[in-house]
């Protein structure tokens, strides 16, 4: 568990006016433990809650199940636990409410998370309680990392662009897609990670779709091959895409990677303190525009505990950079029936600009394999 994340939370639900907040999804009771309940995320009815008092207590809920992994990592001591299928954990939730004094008052809770089901037997057991959306809350603290979570983005976003690297170092004519996949998980958990999401590996005709894993398609002479995966580590996630060649380029794919990565370094002079992520979308586009292809609604977003989080640098919205911020922008192109490219970076804010984060693989020369 992070103090300064604790800190954070209870200085934003007291300024709320709030009691307390509630995070009930794997990603918010990742952020106020700083452990990951292995089967949250794959059993719905696997709860797990974290409460944040106003004064800044914390107390816990979890599954007999993971009693004893719970107890050993989350360092909660006030930790309730409730019996998986003779047990509503929503029971436990209110009494750990009770117990902490918040039987009436204010209280903060992801409402776009919560089931209905659970969110009614709160509202009986808790009659006096008057319930608040708290999403936007959580959102908002988690913008600003600490220095522990980019210490943990930095070194995760190195280890996934390693790992990408020499998985597309070690492609020749002739392989499949699953093999570039194979070494690219190895390598990926060789180094450290503990999970990953979304891994795409498009080759040839099929580097042209956005989100698509890899398949036994062989790759041949000329393909351009797109390759991103989510390195995970403790929860929180480092995206990075490394674009490749199997042998030689055509003239048009080198123009085009040659404005990607100006691009990337637009980016870098852009994302400081104080900018507009608006504007640096738009600044973006007159540099991307030069390409004649249509752009996709952002060209950055931030990255943290999960895939995409605010805030986003596209047409809408109205953020402002702040430190501490830290995210990954990605200009790309996708040509229909022909080809796709990519180059994706992880970054974080500093007080006085940028620093890129994924820094392993050489990008400003498109990557020549096989």
């Amino acid at each position: 568990m992070d103090q300064e994340i604790i800190a954070r939370l209870q200085e934003r639900v007291s300024a709320e006016g709030w009691d307390a907040v509630v995070a009930s999804s794997p990603e918010n009771v990742t952020y106020v433990s700083g452990f990951v309940v292995p089967s949250q995320s794959l059993m719905r009815w696997r709860h797990a809650a974290c409460i944040v008092t106003a004064d800044g207590r914390v107390t816990m809920v979890a599954i007999d199940m993971e009693a004893t992994t719970v107890k050993a990592h989350a360092g909660i001591s006030d930790l309730r636990i409730y019996r998986e299928f003779s047990d509503d954990p929503m029971d436990k939730l209110a009494e750990a409410l009770s117990d902490l004094g918040i039987d009436r008052g204010r209280v903060g809770l992801e409402m776009e998370f919560l089931p209905a089901k659970d969110f009614a037997t709160l509202q009986r057991r808790l009659p006096h309680v008057t319930w608040t959306a708290a999403d936007g809350l959580f959102n908002k603290s988690r913008q600003i990392k600490t220095a522990g979570e980019i210490a943990l983005l930095r070194s995760l976003s190195k280890l996934t662009d390693h790992a990408i690297g020499a998985a597309l170092r070690s492609a020749k004519a002739g392989m499949t897609e699953m093999e570039l996949a194979g070494t690219l998980l190895a390598t990926l958990f060789g180094g450290g990670a503990d999970s990953y999401k979304l891994m795409i590996i498009a080759s040839g005709e099929r580097s042209e779709f956005p989100n698509v894993g890899p398949s036994e398609r062989r790759l041949n002479y000329g393909d351009i091959i797109r390759m991103e995966i989510f390195g995970q580590r403790g929860g929180y996630l480092a995206g990075v895409c490394r674009t490749a060649v199997v042998g030689d380029a055509t003239p048009e794919q080198y123009n085009i990677w040659s404005n990607l990565v100006e691009c990337k370094y637009l980016m870098l002079d852009l994302i400081k303190p104080g900018a507009s992520c608006p504007e640096i979308y738009r600044k973006f586009l007159s540099k991307f525009s030069q390409l004649g292809f249509e752009p996709i609604s952002f060209v950055a977003h931030g990255i943290g505990l999960h895939l995409h989080e605010e805030p986003y640098m596209g047409r809408y919205g109205n953020e402002v950079v702040q430190a501490g911020m830290a995210g990954a922008f990605e200009p790309l192109v996708y040509i229909p029936g022909r080809f796709g490219m990519q180059n994706k970076d992880m970054f974080c804010v500093t007080e006085h600009g940028c620093e890129v984060l994924s820094d392993v693989t050489p990008t400003d020369e498109l990557l020549r394999v096989g």
